[in-house]
């Protein structure tokens, strides 16, 4: 039976996407060894799931709420969005498709010129809609609610019109022999065609992607050029990289003196 203080672990799970050993013990003045006890419970009845430091609330079919997923590593996203930003030229077309890793690559890309930004992410649209020296152009389909992604079949037939420098895509997870996995798969369809129609395809996903689940298969790490993270904290996917020629960039590397 779950006892009161596991219910407030579980609310503040649902409000930020995750929770940390060292401020729940600071919240609730027990030791971190209660903390990581109470964790432990939690995991074993699969609502949370447990990574370095803390747990994530357990997603393995659903995602985490798009807002709380934007809390989730926001310093590691902004860094992973500066990365990409300097890798990408001006004057360049891309794709940029849904999540709060890709929104920070377009936050990060405003004061470029002469981008052709083709996205089905209207969050990423809006965010670059008062800048003339982008041109924005946004996928046709079905509008989906909860992250204002844009799925559907229309919205693969249009990027299929389409071969651009850069793809920035992102994942909800990855798993250690490689795959690139997401939770929907109309989202999925899209994203697949995204990377077969760019001449060089950047991967962003912060670490906590590693110690997560998802049930539908985007596609394999081989098929990507470039992998920007914060860290890659999985031994096998790091193998991966270096068999596959990937290029990895660790932003939290670069900042370490």
């Amino acid at each position: 039976m779950l006892i009161a203080r596991h219910n407030e672990i579980l609310e503040i799970a649902r409000q930020n996407g995750r929770v940390t050993v060292d401020d729940l013990a600071k919240r609730f003045d027990v030791s971190p060894q209660t903390i990581r006890k109470d964790l432990n419970e939690l995991c074993e009845r699969r609502l949370l799931a447990r990574t370095h430091g803390g747990a994530l609330l357990s997603s393995g079919v659903e995602n985490v709420g798009y807002e709380a997923r934007r809390i989730i590593s926001s310093r590691e996203k902004a860094e992973i969005g500066a990365e990409v930003a300097s890798i990408i030229p001006d004057n360049a077309s891309m794709f940029i498709n849904i999540g709060t890793t890709t929104e920070a690559v377009a936050q990060a890309l405003l004061q470029h010129r002469g981008l052709m930004v083709i996205t089905n992410n209207i969050n990423v649209a809006s965010l670059m809609r008062g800048y003339s020296q982008i041109e924005v152009v946004i996928a046709g389909g079905l509008l989906r609610h909860a992250d204002g992604g844009i799925v559907g079949e229309a919205a693969v037939d249009f990027m299929a019109q389409f071969k651009v420098d850069f793809a920035v895509i992102g994942a909800s997870a990855i798993d250690p022999d490689g795959s690139l996995l997401d939770y929907d798969y109309r989202e999925v369809r899209v994203t697949q065609t995204i990377m077969q129609n760019a001449r060089h395809v950047i991967l962003v996903a912060d670490s906590t992607k590693f110690d997560r689940t998802a049930p539908v298969r985007v596609g394999h790490l081989s098929q990507v050029n470039t992998f920007v993270t914060d860290q890659c904290t999985s031994a096998r996917v790091a193998k991966i990289v270096v068999d596959e020629d990937v290029t990895l960039v660790e932003t939290a590397r670069q900042h370490v003196s």
